[in-house]
């Protein structure tokens, strides 16, 4: 069964993006959302975490929330609301990380 992760705390705040990196199925994706985006500023911790996670294909990031908070972005592919519901669709399951 497939999940789509989706995070949206400052990952410099706690442990979610540690611990859904650990859990995370090699058929799942992650969708980083609000404060979230801040893991793709590189050279920092989470952005390291990401390219360890070798997610490519399964990143996503809302880009709205990466535009507000001028985070670039070369890791996670970029979607809209409506990409966020067709992601949604497409996985099993949806698991918000509160």
């Amino acid at each position: 069964m497939t999940t789509l992760h989706v995070i949206a705390h400052s990952p410099f705040d706690d442990e979610r993006l540690a611990s859904c990196l650990r859990l995370l199925g090699t058929d799942d994706a992650l969708l980083l959302c609000g404060d979230a985006v801040y893991a793709l500023r590189s050279d920092s911790e989470p952005h390291r975490l990401l390219l360890a996670a070798h997610l490519t294909g399964r990143l996503y990031a809302l880009e709205e929330d990466v535009q507000a908070r001028a985070v670039g972005n070369d890791l996670a592919k970029a979607v809209d609301y409506t990409g966020f519901v067709e992601l949604s669709l497409h996985y099993d399951k949806v698991n918000s990380w509160l």
